[in-house]
């Protein structure tokens, strides 16, 4: 009998996996020779710590925290391993003098940056550019249209973030980062369905998780539709800085929800996960072997003994 859990999660990493239990967090990497490492990530997590912040409806936002905490520490090392697979190579001019000045500081730098301008470009894209089209439109357009504006902004959000994956989807190390994304869910799969982990087991799961951290994108951009009705301000600045202040609202109602139709099964809960599934078939690709066996080496490490990664 399938067993519902809960407090297992996972994230996919350049040439490894994450898997995230209630009481201990670990990554297992594939060098290009096959062995298979793991590593575990001491990020002492807020919810854990403060347990008054696990509480419903405040507990999204920093589950959230927590997660980018653990996958920008795992990101790091995910990025250092395949620094190490690279090998010594002879560096020159400006990789010389970055190494030499900074060390082993430079890939936490370069992600410190790289997030700063995701970030940037993201509130450009998805809050700031939707609202100045819609202005362009209603002003070219004869009537008032402005009780569509919210749909409007929420459809080309989501339009611009499929369209960004399915960009990103066709390079071969997104690829492979798919793959790993496939390993963890089957596993997480076979380890519900309550099946010793060996790979022909895993290799057997389906691919698509309801509780996919692409899931919960889709299902924010969809709550962000309904949010953006109670937002009265057409002004493009003035309209993001009120979205981005929603943003806590919106994660802790998606988490909320999210967990909910993990524990039921009923028509309700289907349509709602329904979205976040067809956007995996992009997100999720089948994997290989050794994907799976990293996926197996990063849960075993972190399933409890005392089942309190179980649903009661």
């Amino acid at each position: 009998m399938a067993k519902k859990i809960t407090t297992i999660g996972g994230q996919a990493l350049m040439e490894g996996i994450m898997m995230v239990g209630p009481t201990r967090t670990t990554a297992a990497f594939c060098s290009e020779s096959g062995v298979i490492s793991t590593e575990d990530l001491s990020v002492s997590r807020i919810t854990k710590k403060y347990p008054i912040l696990g509480k419903p409806f405040i507990r999204g936002v920093f589950a959230m925290a927590d997660t980018f905490r653990l996958g920008y520490k795992a990101l790091s090392l995910s990025a250092d391993k395949v620094t190490e697979d690279l090998g010594e190579e002879e560096l020159t001019g400006l990789d010389k003098w970055l190494d030499e000045h900074l060390g082993d500081k430079l890939t936490g730098i370069i992600m410190t940056i790289g997030t700063v301008l995701g970030l940037g470009l993201a509130i450009v894209l998805f809050f700031m550019l939707p609202t100045f089209l819609f202005n362009l439109l209603q002003g070219a357009l004869p009537g008032d249209i402005s009780g569509w504006r919210s749909v409007f902004e929420g459809v080309l959000r989501i339009g611009i973030f499929v369209g960004y994956v399915l960009m990103v989807s066709q390079m071969k190390e997104i690829r492979r980062t798919f793959q790993y994304h496939g390993a963890e869910h089957k596993t997480i799969f076979c380890y519900e369905a309550d099946l010793p982990l060996t790979v022909e087991n895993v290799r057997g799961q389906g691919r698509f998780h309801p509780r996919c951290g692409t899931s919960f994108m889709i299902l924010m951009l969809l709550l962000g539709i309904i949010v953006g009705f109670f937002i009265p301000f057409s002004n493009p600045v003035l309209r993001t800085v009120v979205k981005l202040l929603c943003i806590p609202v919106i994660v802790n109602l998606g988490y909320e929800v999210q967990k909910a139709c993990a524990r039921h099964d009923n028509l309700l809960c289907r349509l709602i996960t329904a979205p976040g599934l067809w956007m995996q078939r992009i997100t999720v690709k089948e994997p290989d072997d050794k994907m799976i066996e990293a996926a197996i080496a990063a849960m075993e490490a972190v399933i409890p003994e005392n089942g309190e990664d179980l649903v009661r």
